[in-house]
């Protein structure tokens, strides 16, 4: 018993302790150590409830009575202990309460935030995050968005402030390294900066390309600043070219001249932009500026009327001296893509009257696009749907601009963000895909047209893209036209006609089709090219013939009465995997609704050996659909006679009990073995040997599931 007394003041002086510094905690002004101590405390009282009923069930076991038992006394130390407890789980739920009413608020007063930066009314968004911290004081979201806030208002140090408030919230808190690591390029704090990204990739390993985003803007902007310094120092130091660059950028200032008289300095201070010094100071010294906000230079360029020579003269030096002055300069780039209405300007210029106007505009925009962070601005910046419109429109051009327009659009094509672009914004970009497919390709580059229509095929591969494009039927109607222009000079259009082919097996790869008629069409064309010497289109018409065939049994009638079965024989000959792979499933097609197509391939393929053979193949869908096309022809009478001699009931059981990806290889083997079995008696004998009746059965949960 001394023991337990003992146990029990101990028990009571640590608990006075702890209860002490709880108190204190709770009354901190860090709302980080106050929450954890009202946490601290909601867990001492659930241990507390549980000792004391361990307390209720201690007993000592003795046998001697010295006088009766008597009530159990509490001595004034516990009475107050225990008051004092009652009172802390009174106050614990109290403050939960109030949590929850605050958190409430919180959040309200976060959306209202939320929708004034939306609508970059900055200043709001920071006064309704302020107020919701007043309400609940460790919400990070809070401190993230208000420090994002800051950023937008150039308040870098309060930004700081808040993303260390997050961060006490949680240590691993993505958002607030972010900010934190713009707030410190902002500050030009570069090193910094580094650690607070490279900080997100240690939390999280799958934002690498994010990270490596955000790493190459603080080197681009810590070499912008180390060329503007080395820029002042030879300016300082007197170099005629630095001094002229200056000089020049302060006559051209000066507004109302005459238009030859701007043109005149333009043309001298492109001859100065030779180096890296030339070139920042134009920038430091706001020649962005000074050019782009000059009203006669930009009457110029937006007027709507003709422009007469001088002011085709003036376009065409400015368009110069872009090129001049971001000639390997990623900051000057930068700045220009970033010019008020440049990203509307330059694409609109691509499409300008003015040939030299277009060509040198082109030449800009593929100077912008050499680099990645480049391609990254022009994605981010331009008017996307008229830069596609304005590179499309040189097909017209027999030279080189064609080519290279393509080869712009293609390193655009493969980057992430501009196919999320042409997906979401496709209806606006639409019409110029249509004109592309309109051209006379006799009449337009036509290794340009074609790479044209493979960057088009491309872009289909996604399912959304291709459900877009299905639901235009003047979209499909220009797709079959060209394909019927190309086949009247085959040789000439070769190239044209192959890209046509590998994009429309893309839009053909998901049913439904633009229509039944346009797919038969398709067909019948995609037959006419079957008879071609060229084994490209060989392959790719038959590729598109056996995602078309079978939308009309009509259509499979005629392309069976034009020999289809006889060239895909010889095509599964001939080997191949794809054509390997268009070819059987023509086949499969053919036999499962047109019986002259199963005789046909009974009398070609002696004793199936170019389907056992495919029955062997590693490549499933191949397996596939020749179990499907041999279960096809077991239903022509005493056809399955001939594969007595055969190990074609082992080889089907097999696949029947495989563990394929593809279920329906399972199921198709086990319909071809049925088909088989029920014709010729003998391989369900074999079959009962093989004990292969339960592997069989298993196969209807496919035909249930399918």
């Amino acid at each position: 018993m001394a023991d337990d007394q003992e146990k029990d003041l101990q028990k009571f002086l640590k608990n006075v302790d702890e209860i002490t510094n709880l108190i204190q905690e709770m009354n901190s002004e860090d709302p980080v150590v106050q929450e954890k101590a009202v946490l601290k405390t909601e867990e001492r009282l659930l241990f507390t409830e549980a000792d004391q009923e361990e307390d209720r069930c201690r007993t000592t076991l003795n046998k001697t009575m010295i006088s009766p038992p008597q009530a159990p006394t509490k001595d004034a130390d516990e009475i107050n202990s225990e008051a004092f407890l009652a009172f802390v789980e009174k106050d614990a739920k109290e403050r939960a309460k109030r949590r929850r009413e605050n958190r409430a608020l919180a959040d309200a007063l976060k959306e209202k935030g939320n929708e004034a930066f939306v609508r970059g009314d900055y200043e709001a968004a920071t006064l309704c995050y302020s107020e919701g911290l007043e309400k609940l004081k460790d919400m990070k979201v809070l401190y993230t968005n208000r420090a994002q806030a800051y950023i937008k208002l150039g308040d870098y140090e309060k930004a700081l402030v808040d993303c260390d408030w997050a961060l006490k919230c949680d240590e691993k808190c993505i958002k607030a390294y972010f900010h934190m690591g713009k707030a410190h390029l902002a500050l030009k704090n570069y090193s910094v900066s580094r650690e607070c990204f490279q900080k997100i990739l240690e939390i999280n390993p799958q934002l690498q390309k994010q990270v490596k985003d955000y790493l190459n803007q603080v080197d681009l902007r810590e070499k912008a600043d180390l060329q503007e310094k080395e820029a002042h120092e030879l300016l300082d130091s007197g170099k005629d070219t630095a001094v002229t660059t200056k000089n020049l950028l302060e006559t051209l200032s000066k507004p109302d001249h005459n238009l030859l008289f701007y043109a005149g300095g333009i043309e001298i201070l492109t001859e100065m932009m030779k180096d890296c010094t030339e070139r920042t100071l134009f920038r430091t010294h706001n020649g962005f500026s000074i050019i782009t906000g000059n009203e006669n230079i930009k009457r110029c360029f937006f007027s709507t009327a003709e422009k007469g020579t001088v002011e085709e003269t003036v376009c065409v030096c400015v368009l110069r001296l872009w090129q001049a002055v971001c000639s390997g300069n990623e900051e000057n780039q930068r700045q220009l893509v970033m010019c008020p209405d440049m990203g509307r300007l330059l694409p609109s210029l691509l499409t300008s009257k003015v040939l030299t106007i277009r060509q040198q505009s082109l030449a800009l925009v593929l100077q912008l696009a050499q680099m990645e962070n480049g391609r990254s601005l022009i994605i981010s910046h331009l008017d996307l749907t008229r830069l596609v419109e304005g590179l499309v429109s040189f097909l017209e051009f027999s030279d080189k601009n064609a080519n290279s327009a393509m080869g712009l659009l293609t390193d655009l094509a493969l980057e992430k963000r501009f196919q999320v672009w042409f997906q979401t914004s496709f209806p606006a970009v639409l019409p110029a895909l249509i004109g592309v497919l309109k051209r006379d390709p006799k009449v337009t580059n036509t290794s340009a047209l074609s790479q044209c229509i493979a960057i088009m095929g491309n872009l289909s591969a996604e399912a959304a893209t291709q459900r877009q494009m299905s639901a235009s039927e003047e979209f499909g109607d220009a797709c079959l036209g060209l394909m019927a222009s190309c086949e009247e000079d085959p040789d000439l259009l070769r190239d044209v006609l192959y890209s046509l082919l590998g994009f429309m097996m893309n839009l053909c790869l998901r049913s439904p089709f633009f229509s039944e008629v346009w797919a038969m069409e398709v067909s019948r064309r995609c037959m006419s090219l079957l008879n071609s010497q060229d084994g490209g289109i060989l392959t790719r018409a038959a590729g598109l013939l056996s995602r078309t065939l079978s939308s009309s049994l009509q259509m499979t009638e005629e392309a069976v009465g034009a020999g289809v079965v006889k060239k895909m024989i010889k095509f599964l000959k001939m080997g191949g995997q794809n054509a390997s792979r268009y070819a059987i499933k023509i086949l499969a097609v053919c036999t499962n609704t047109c019986h002259e197509a199963r005789e046909e391939v009974i009398r070609l393929d002696k004793k199936f050996s170019v389907l056992l053979t495919l029955l062997g193949s590693e490549d499933e869908i191949l397996v596939v659909n020749a179990a499907f096309c041999l279960g096809n022809c077991m239903e022509v009478p005493q056809v399955a006679t001939s594969l007595l001699k055969t190990d074609i009931v082992q080889v089907l059981l097999k696949l029947a009990g495989s563990d394929a990806q593809n279920a329906a290889l399972q199921l198709n083997a086990g319909i071809a073995l049925a088909k088989l079995c029920t014709a010729e008696p003998r391989f369900a004998a074999q079959l009962r040997e093989l004990r292969g009746i339960e592997i069989l059965s298993s196969t209807t949960k496919y035909i249930n599931n399918s």
